[in-house]
């Protein structure tokens, strides 16, 4: 008999009542020529044919069962198929197409192209539409068999709909291709939630609890596939979190003046990839500001730490509270904390004493004006402070009752800076006096470093540099002026001068530097700090053109402080003489060695130098410290006696106003400017104790002692403390600038590797990652440039990536990764642009780029296992084909990072594809792991966008990745290629 078509054949098989195998074999008879019975539709007119009359036909079920067990038939097209019918009122025919889904909805699985892997995903989600309808059906059903009095009919069936649907979703693999289809068919979702939303109101009324809860079940489980990958257990087995306290102290000891956004970014970083609950997160950020408190130096650095506590922790919480979700929860977790914090007696105590105050008290008291504490918290946990230090050792001693407490005094500050501000904007030549009196007040005691700290910690110090500059310009130009209004003009200049120096040292010379429009007038001061200021790591050449100005103006001060008993004032400009200074004593130098000058006239021109303005000593001074860098260690005494001369206060009669003050000031610029060069020369000057403390972190490395020594001494006495303190963390940033960032970065991985004990190891990580925000960006670049592929491709070094340190490199190096990733489209802080960049043409010869023709590159970055022909050649796997086609546009590929992170993911992908396993591979999936852990929901432009697609497939082949989240969280699933090819990959497993 000729068959002409598939519904004929299906009817003859019927007729002559064929068993299963015989009509397969029929079938292939009827249509030889290899058809794909999915093409044919053979699922669909099974299914049409069976279910004809009011109950199904077991005969043709039985040839659909058979074709779905010998694999005649696609899962997928099945699904499709069931998923047409809707004439939900035919119970045996319902009943028969849930006992079909049974045979195969746990394992699912498709090993055809990507497009087939896509079909099922698509069908899955057609088919959870009807299941869903399907159960909305006998729910109504049941209502009505209520009403009438017969409900077991109903609930059979409802009961039957609800385990096929929990029996589908309890499949994480199943919600896996559910999340794709939900990507690619956004529609389609809508109308399950519609649906879902009309089961539940249905539902809420049902007598059956049982039923009830297993349909809530059912219903959170499909409201959980869009958040599929977002979900992250929280630590809850530590209290202590090393990193958060160690980025802590570093902003606070060494960046008070950056912006506070970059540091709530790499909080929450840290946050995320640690999993740590929010209120311990707070209470870690409490812990290190007290520590930073109590071992802060004393002086500046005491009041730096004070305002970064007071004034911009609370203002970094508010942001954080942005972030962290839900305003009532955050409030509730800065109660939280503090309740922690309260427990933690002895910190408190220690701090009080230190602070000569109730320090939880002031740091209450300005959350609450934040907004971060509720009314009835802000009294409960003063109230328990308070009940607290009733018990604590006896704080006031006599000497130090009148002493003010520096939390008081700085939040005092903070307005005061806001009206200082707003009186530097007046017009200076209106009222000199007025504005001097101002100034006067700010010099005395430490009224300067308080104002300045307020200033800083409030992102208002580059404000307060500008206005003083402004200020010394005003000051520059001097005409037809009484005696008076000439003394209050040097008085100005001399004041802003010496502010300006104080802020560049105390807060770096970033802060001073307008960045001032191409054609516009470089202020003096600008000027003068850029070419002729000493700064740590910068070397001045005394014979620079910046030194040597106009002769005349040079001979002419020569003779003015060699002659005349005291400097003039009027008509004085005083920035000529500060750039005349260095010249001529270099003159006064020269004639006092060949003997033209005795040293008691020396003495006269140095007092004369610093009678009227301190400003010029200092001018003259920095002239000295590079001319002393210059000479032979024989050569120097004259030089070095001049600066001793300069240093020293004046004791006379007429000298300007505020003159104490000002010497206390540039004392402690000279001090600074010379302690460089004194440590060079092993020579000691003693600068006046002016009640200015001696600098704090100074000379901190050993004499004598190789400096990887001392790296790998001090890193280990952090590693048994647990946490890193301030004067750690500027002995590592001194060996940073000295061995160099590759240096410094090996020899700490190199002590990484050599721990055997897992918490060991991983205390290691958190505080590596915490020492590596010294610069976080050039270690990144060189550990995932150099040294971790080192690693990777030597075979001889594979033994140290062997459990649990090579676990930890991994998760050290992701951490890495993914924060300067996310930091790098910022701006480096000011600390990190003083070290040396390493240039980008280092990371461009090291990475070769291959300038393709775009066409075949297109092809190349959008291409998967699917399309051998562009893969087979091993010289085509580029750097590029590590780029997903999105991605053409929107990633720099001259950026060092993007490079770096490209080529490492392609040297990962070359080791999966491999034939040869070991630590290596091993480490490889640590690190693809540690990515999948610390993924961020939705996170578009994440580090493992750099992953060539063909790396997932052979990921799969790892077991410990074969998981159907994983294979979720490693692919782009923005991208249609990306969804491909997590469909086939989690269809395969």
């Amino acid at each position: 008999m000729k068959v002409v078509n598939l519904k004929q054949a299906i009817l003859q098989a019927w007729k002559e009542r064929w068993s299963d195998y015989q009509w397969a074999i029929n079938m292939k008879k009827f249509f030889p020529k290899g058809a794909t019975w999915d093409i044919l539709n053979l699922a669909e007119a099974l299914l049409e044919q069976a279910m004809i009359g009011p109950s199904p036909n077991p005969l043709i079920l039985s040839y659909l069962k058979y074709a779905i067990s010998s694999q005649m038939v696609s899962y997928s097209s099945v699904l499709t198929a069931i998923s047409k019918f809707d004439d939900f009122s035919r119970d045996l025919c319902i009943q028969a197409l849930l006992d079909i889904m049974d045979m195969f909805c746990d394992r699912l699985s498709c090993h055809g192209k990507a497009e087939e892997c896509i079909g099922l995903c698509r069908a899955l989600l057609s088919a959870l539409h009807w299941l869903l309808r399907c159960t909305a059906a006998s729910a109504e059903r049941l209502q009505e068999g209520v009403e009438a009095g017969t409900p077991a009919t109903g609930e059979k069936q409802l009961a039957m709909c609800l385990q096929r649907l929990e029996n589908t979703l309890s499949s994480t693999k199943n919600r896996a291709l559910l999340h794709i289809a939900k990507l690619e068919e956004a529609s389609s979702w809508t109308a399950i939630e519609h649906s879902l939303l009309k089961l539940g109101e249905i539902l809420a009324n049902l007598s059956n609890p049982q039923l009830r809860s297993q349909a809530e079940q059912c219903g959170t489980l499909i409201r959980s596939i869009p958040t599929m990958l977002s979900v992250h257990s929280e630590q809850l087995h530590k209290t202590g979190f090393p990193t958060v306290h160690a980025v802590v102290l570093l902003e606070g000891t060494m960046n008070l003046t950056g912006e506070t956004q970059p540091l709530v970014e790499q909080l929450m970083m840290v946050k995320r990839m640690q999993h740590i609950p929010t209120p311990l997160f707070v209470l870690e950020i409490w812990k290190a500001c007290f520590v930073g408190l109590i071992e802060s130096p004393e002086g500046t650095e005491e009041l730096k730490w004070t305002a970064f506590t007071y004034l911009k922790i609370p203002q970094v919480l508010v942001k954080l509270k942005k972030y962290c979700h839900g305003d009532k929860d955050f409030t509730e977790d800065v109660n939280c904390a503090f309740e922690f914090l309260l427990k933690l007696t002895p910190l408190l105590d220690k701090a009080d004493q230190r602070c000569n105050c109730d320090c939880t008290n002031f740091l209450l008291q300005e959350c609450n004006k934040q907004g971060l504490l509720s009314e009835a918290n802000f009294a409960n946990l003063v109230a328990k402070r308070s009940a607290d230090r009733e018990h604590a050792p006896q704080q006031k001693s006599s000497e130090n009752a009148n002493i003010q407490p520096n939390p008081g005094l700085i939040l005092r500050a903070e307005p005061t800076v806001t009206n200082i501000l707003k009186t530097m904007d007046a017009d200076h030549s209106k009222s000199p006096e007025g504005l001097l009196g101002v100034l006067g007040h700010m010099l005395s005691g430490k009224s300067l470093d308080l104002l300045l700290a307020a200033a800083a910690a409030t992102g208002k110090l580059k404000s307060f540099a500008r206005k003083f500059i402004n200020l010394n310009e005003f000051t520059t130009h001097g005409s037809g002026e009484s005696t008076k209004t000439a003394s209050v003009r040097a008085l100005l200049f001399d004041i802003s001068f010496l502010m300006l120096c104080h802020v560049a040292q105390t807060y770096g010379s970033e802060v001073i530097l307008s960045g001032s429009s191409t054609g516009a007038e470089v202020p003096f001061f600008e000027t003068w700090m850029q070419t002729c200021m000493p700064e740590e790591g910068k070397i001045l050449n005394p014979d620079h053109p910046c030194f040597r100005p106009d002769s005349t103006k040079v001979e002419s001060l020569v003779a003015l402080l060699n002659n005349s008993s005291e400097m003039k004032l009027v008509q004085m400009k005083w920035h000529e003489a500060c750039l005349s200074i260095s010249a001529a004593i270099l003159e006064i130098l020269n004639a006092w060695e060949n003997g033209v000058l005795a040293f008691e006239s020396i003495q006269k021109i140095t007092d004369n130098i610093k009678g009227k303005v301190c400003s010029l000593a200092v001018c003259a001074v920095a002239w000295l410290v590079a001319h002393v860098r210059m000479l032979g260690l024989d050569e120097r005494e004259k030089s070095l006696q001049m600066i001793r001369q300069l240093a020293g206060p004046l004791y006379s009669e007429n000298t300007l106003q505020f003159y104490n003050e000002r010497v206390v000031i540039m004392n402690s610029i000279l001090e600074h400017m010379c302690a460089d060069v004194l440590q060079q020369t092993a020579t000691q000057i003693k600068f006046p104790s002016t009640g200015v403390d001696t600098m704090p972190y100074w000379n901190l490395l050993p004499p004598k002692r190789p400096i990887k020594e001392v790296l790998t001494d001090i890193f280990a006495k952090v590693l048994e403390k647990g946490w890193v303190d301030s004067r750690s963390i500027h002995i590592f940033d001194t060996l940073l600038h000295m061995g160099g960032v590759y240096w410094f970065c090996n020899n700490l991985i190199k002590e990484l590797l050599k721990e055997t004990r897992k918490e060991h190891t991983l205390r290691a990580v958190e505080l590596l990652y915490s020492i590596f925000c010294l610069d976080m960006q050039q270690v990144t670049l060189v550990l995932l440039g150099h040294i971790l592929p080192g690693l990777l491709t030597d075979s001889s070094k594979w033994h140290s990536l062997m459990d649990p340190p090579g676990t930890a490199l991994a998760k050290l190096a992701v951490w890495c990764a993914l924060s300067s990733y996310s930091s790098h489209k910022g701006q480096a802080s000011s600390r990190q642009k003083k070290r040396h960049r390493e240039d980008i043409e280092d990371y461009i010869s090291l990475f070769p780029l291959d300038d393709m023709q775009p066409s075949k590159l297109m092809r190349l970055l959008s291409s998967n296992e699917d399309d051998a022909n562009i893969l087979s050649s091993p010289t085509d796997r580029s750097m590029n084909s590590s780029l997903s086609a999105s991605q053409l546009h929107t990633v720099n590929m001259r950026d060092p990072l993007n490079r770096v992170l490209a080529n490492l993911f392609l040297l990962i992908s070359s080791i999966l594809g491999s034939r040869t396993a070991g630590p290596h591979t091993q480490f490889v999936q640590w690190f693809m792991e540690e990515c999948v852990d610390c993924l961020e929901q939705g996170s578009r432009g994440s580090i493992l966008q750099f992953m060539p697609f063909t790396t997932v497939s052979e990921l799969v082949k790892v077991s410990a990745m074969s998981s159907p989240k994983v294979v979720l969280a490693i692919t782009d699933l923005s991208l249609p290629l990306g969804r491909q090819v997590a469909a086939k990959a989690i269809a395969a497993l």
